[in-house]
């Protein structure tokens, strides 16, 4: 005689994990990130605040694991190869300008390890995607992507975060002339170049 199997039930703490989650996406969605509590969104979510800090340990926590990011990267391969640089900056002001979530991520990733994991999977994943179109080799392309974003989170920290008043007083044409030889050379130079 066969005993059937058991049926498998999500676990308790995977529908208030995901409870929360769907609250907090709302939450952050309808009322941006810094007026978003953690006490709207367990309302929400209809559980004890407790709750929410137990899973996801701070609000930079959930946030980061709730938010959708997407750079929304362009496809790079018809861009022609001296335009790649320029077009890469021009693309990340247009993201960080257009999009909060993209900031408040930055300002959580620099205190909270889950929102740093979450950037660097994000800028790992999809910047090496686009890096990958040139076709190097894997480790080449990992390290022009990093040296890319490098240079992209660096300018979105010192415009969007920090606000330091001569990036914030820069306009985006003389900061893509600025940067965008830097890309440029990260994209297609050869160290030393």
């Amino acid at each position: 005689m066969t005993v059937p199997a058991p049926q498998t039930q999500p676990r308790r703490s995977d529908a208030t994990r995901a409870a929360i989650l769907r609250a907090a996406r709302e939450r952050f969605a309808a009322d941006g990130y810094e007026r978003a509590t953690i006490r709207a969104i367990a309302a929400d979510a209809q559980i004890d605040p407790s709750m929410v800090m137990r899973y996801y340990g701070s609000k930079e926590g959930l946030f980061a694991a709730a938010a959708e990011f997407d750079l929304r990267l362009p496809d790079l391969t018809p861009v022609p190869p001296e335009q790649l640089g320029e077009t890469l900056v021009r693309h990340f002001l247009s993201r960080w300008d257009g999009d909060e979530t993209l900031v408040a991520l930055l300002r959580a990733a620099s205190t909270n390890p889950g929102a740093a994991e979450r950037m660097r999977d994000i800028f790992a994943n999809q910047l090496t995607t686009a890096v990958a179109a040139f076709g190097t080799d894997p480790t080449t392309t990992a390290r022009r992507a990093g040296l890319v974003a490098s240079q992209v989170l660096g300018l979105a920290f010192t415009r969007y975060v920090v606000r330091l008043p001569p990036m914030v007083d820069t306009t985006p044409e003389d900061l893509v002339s600025w940067i965008a030889p830097t890309l440029q050379r990260y994209l297609t130079g050869t160290p030393g170049s």
